[in-house]
């Protein structure tokens, strides 16, 4: 359980959140805390309560019990001018121009309306959108629409971005467009919390991250933390088919082609590099490797949950 402290470096605190719907508690028991300045990843697969977490903390529902806290605010509607938020379910008038789209969502954060439609010029221009500025919404393609409605959700220059599947429907380039305005908006100062069921998006973005299976917390730290709770692994190619050196290669290792792959002995490589030469290995190839998001995602979570991540199933 995560102390109760009001933190000037925590963004958004989340302490025992509970969220039941009739019989079904879709979460169960989330603490986690966001830095200030920090991308943070919500990671799960359909249906762990990664959008009902994101809607208690952002005061759109209200929990079953514990507490939640945003920008220093135990009300988080409170924070509402401060916040710029994507939820899943996309949605803009499709009879409005693209700039008056964003300029309307800032004059709901508290933008005049001037204003607004100033600032969704510059930013319709500067994402290769200025031809679309006085065109409707319904004239646009998929991915237009959407970073139109990305854009609405930057447009009041928010101290808090949350974006709920924001990569969902996006083609590579978009994406890619996608992660540089999400770093942009954090050299900039703003938290951006996430939530995604794409780990690659998590692993190039984020600092810290949350890994939610079935309503609960499976894991919250850094990114290098959850790496860290898998040794690295080997993949070894020899020369020599038997000898002493096959003493330093695990009963567990396992046969890719001419490699042999296994986790990294405690006691280090040094010892196993000896141990191979010593032993008459005739080493070709010896490649030590950092296991990766996915292979910590599947340590913590199991491998149903990331097997429903990769598929874009619903868990139950």
């Amino acid at each position: 359980m995560l102390r109760q402290a009001q933190h000037p470096d925590i963004a958004v605190e989340a302490i025992d959140l509970v969220k039941d719907f009739d019989r079904t508690r879709a979460v169960d028991g989330v603490s986690l805390a966001v830095p200030a300045g920090s991308i943070y990843g919500l990671l799960g697969p359909n249906g762990a309560g990664k959008t009902t977490t994101l809607r208690i903390l952002l005061g759109i529902i209200d929990p079953s019990s514990g507490t939640r806290r945003i920008l220093g605010r135990e009300q988080p509607l409170e924070a509402a001018a401060e916040v710029g938020y994507l939820p899943e379910e996309r949605g803009l008038y499709p009879a409005m121009h693209a700039r008056d789209a964003i300029a309307f969502i800032g004059a709901l954060r508290g933008l005049p309306l001037r204003e607004g439609r100033r600032r969704a010029d510059e930013l319709l221009k500067e994402h290769g959108l200025a031809d679309w500025a006085r065109k409707p919404i319904r004239n646009l393609s998929k991915g237009m629409a959407q970073t139109v409605q990305l854009l609405s959700t930057i447009i009041h220059n928010p101290r808090l971005i949350v974006l709920d599947e924001p990569f969902a429907g996006l083609d590579a380039i978009n994406q890619g467009r996608l992660e540089e305005l999400i770093r942009r908006e954090a050299r900039g100062g703003a938290t951006i919390i996430f939530s995604t069921h794409v780990i690659a998006h998590a692993e190039r973005l984020c600092e810290r991250i949350a890994i939610i299976a079935k309503g609960k917390v499976a894991f919250e730290g850094r990114v290098d933390e959850a790496r860290g709770r898998l040794r690295p692994i080997v993949r070894l190619r020899t020369r020599a088919e038997d000898g002493p050196w096959r003493s330093a290669i695990p009963q567990s290792a396992r046969r890719e082609g001419d490699e042999y792959v296994f986790e990294l002995p405690e006691g280090g490589p040094e010892p196993l590099l000896k141990a191979l030469i010593d032993g008459g290995a005739g080493i070709e190839t010896l490649a030590i490797e950092r296991p990766g998001l996915h292979d910590a995602f599947v340590a913590i979570a199991g491998d149903s949950a990331a097997a429903a991540m990769v598929s874009g199933e619903t868990v139950e």
